[in-house]
């Protein structure tokens, strides 16, 4: 299948930017959620231009669908770079605990000018930054104790910001989640295609899918024979397309003519990545 730019259409994204420049002052800390599956792929370059000397606390989310030998590598190479970070499931309320604390720990120096001044129990605000669909609604609502922040499986849903708060002394400011202008590495176009960041009404989904199928031949061979009874050689030989097929034939994906549906298998593939169904993958390593 020949290689293509992925194109995609930022939309609102350059309302969201601006949004974020001027609620800045009003802000304490930013944390910048990152995808567990995907840590380079889903990190804003721009993140830091748009926050300025704003701390950044990072939380890496849908830990429970990554490697977790890779998740230990990734928390290994974040402390090498002197950086904390948290890895939590939105889902299972895994590691969410921790948070608070880790907010607090941030923000010590301006908590105890807060006392010296009287302020004790002032309220922390929080900005809560990420790509589309890496989880932030669901954590707010982890955080706030209840549904505050409308929440699906797709990228898009939270158009406005929006200030929850939290019984920890904290408020927390939700963002719509943001792309940048432009992947300087298709690579990267490709890694948030394939989880699901990119909308998908916009992108041809049988070649993502047959991206997804280039990368798990190659780094989960294992994983995707047993999800799909597939052989050795079958994993090892042809195009990524026609591995795609072999995957639709073994579902019993045919139409008319004994033809396989390549839709109906690329758009299960996705689904079923996405759900943690293949097995728990990581697409990147530090």
């Amino acid at each position: 299948m020949p290689s293509e730019t992925i194109q995609w259409f930022p939309g609102h994204m350059a309302k969201t930017r601006r949004m974020m420049k001027e609620m800045l002052p009003q802000i304490d800390l930013v944390i910048e959620l990152l995808d567990a599956r995907i840590p380079i792929s889903s990190r804003n370059p721009e993140l830091p231009r748009l926050t300025g000397s704003k701390p950044i606390l990072t939380l890496l989310t849908k830990s429970s669908l990554a490697d977790p030998d890779a998740s230990e590598r990734w928390r290994r190479a974040f402390a090498a770079e002197g950086r904390s970070c948290l890895f939590l499931d939105s889902s299972s309320g895994s590691g969410i605990s921790r948070i608070p604390d880790a907010i607090r720990g941030a923000m010590s120096d301006k908590l105890r000018r807060y006392e010296e001044k009287g302020m004790a129990g002032k309220q922390l605000r929080v900005m809560i930054a990420g790509i589309p669909n890496v989880g932030k609604s669901s954590l707010i609502n982890r955080l706030s104790g209840g549904k505050r922040a409308r929440v699906e499986d797709r990228p898009g849903v939270t158009r406005d910001k929006q200030w929850i708060n939290t019984p920890f002394g904290i408020e927390l400011l939700d963002t719509p989640g943001v792309l940048w202008p432009k992947f300087e590495d298709q690579t990267v176009g490709e890694n948030l295609a394939v989880t699901g960041a990119i909308r998908g009404e916009i992108l041809d989904t049988e070649r993502i899918a047959a991206i997804l199928c280039r990368r798990l031949r190659h780094k989960y061979p294992a994983l995707l024979a047993a999800r799909y009874r597939l052989t050795e050689e079958e994993l090892r030989e042809g195009e990524d397309h026609e591995l795609l097929e072999r995957i639709g034939r073994r579902r019993g994906f045919l139409i008319a003519g004994g033809e396989i549906d390549t839709e109906r298998t690329a758009v299960m593939l996705l689904d079923e990545f996405r759900g943690g169904r293949i097995g728990r993958i990581t697409l990147e390593e530090p």
